[in-house]
């Protein structure tokens, strides 16, 4: 209750500070809000040209296939980059001024988010342009945007505190996302791994999130609530773990930093 009391408190800080990593992010760019589209969209473009070679893949719409799973995905790995590094950056401000300090990486998680919305017009244009069309199970974006929110949230709770004492996360979190990736049903569809081995594929919380997303946008059914409740569970579980783990480690940030 503490941290939502905190939030309402310091609401005009944090809508200041989300603003200020969304400018920042692109000051100084003749582009500017663009790259949130141009970015994945390179992406999109390299894959969709080199993959189905390497892979021998045939798939329907493959382009489409892509694109829903690497905007999510950039999401997934702007939030981790830019908000595990986000109270180390910022060390000036918590040696001057008091403020919650797990704003911070909520700040930047959330302008990740802003981005991410935006890039979803690029999955609207996709569809638009390949005859597929929108369907009615685009109500449920919300419900997967919510719960991959609010798992990245525990996750950065946890790296930024941990990025204060070990800059040494920094290297390790980027060898692991690149595993993720490809350990994530983004390039391909699951039923590539063999049947032994789709288990892997359940305990990566990210696949399922990148499968909801596919559903209502490729594939326009019903994402499977049993898998979403599943990962939303684990989402909250991660959340508080780290929000007790940044509380527990903030205490020695100002003499750290």
């Amino acid at each position: 209750m503490q941290l939502f009391k905190d939030l309402k408190q310091y609401r005009e800080f944090l809508k200041s500070n989300v603003k200020k990593e969304i400018r920042g992010k692109y000051k100084g760019s003749f582009l500017g809000v663009l790259w949130s589209f141009i970015n994945p969209l390179l992406q999109v473009v390299v894959y969709a040209i080199i993959f189905p070679y390497i892979m021998r893949m045939s798939m329907d719409h493959y382009l489409i296939y892509l694109i829903t799973g690497i905007i999510p995905w950039t999401f997934f790995t702007t939030s981790i980059n830019t908000a595990m590094i986000s109270v180390l950056v910022n060390a000036n401000i918590i040696k001057k001024v008091y403020f919650p300090r797990i704003i911070l990486p909520i700040s930047s998680v959330t302008s990740a988010l802003v981005n991410f919305l935006i890039s979803c017009i690029i999955i609207c244009i996709f569809i638009l342009f390949s005859g597929m069309g929108f369907s009615i199970y685009l109500i449920y974006l919300p419900i997967i945007v919510v719960i991959q929110y609010i798992l990245l949230l525990g996750i950065t709770f946890i790296l930024s505190a941990i990025d204060i004492y070990s800059r040494d996360i920094e290297n390790i979190m980027m060898f692991l996302i690149n595993m993720l990736f490809y350990a994530t049903p983004i390039l391909y569809k699951p039923d590539i791994f063999p049947a032994k081995m789709q288990w892997v594929l359940t305990l990566n919380p990210m696949a399922h999130i990148i499968n909801a997303y596919r559903d209502i946008f490729y594939y326009q059914r019903t994402p499977e609530f049993i898998s979403l409740a599943a990962v939303l569970l684990v989402s909250i579980g991660i959340f508080f773990i780290g929000y007790r783990i940044f509380e527990k480690l903030q205490k020695g940030f100002a003499e750290e930093v």
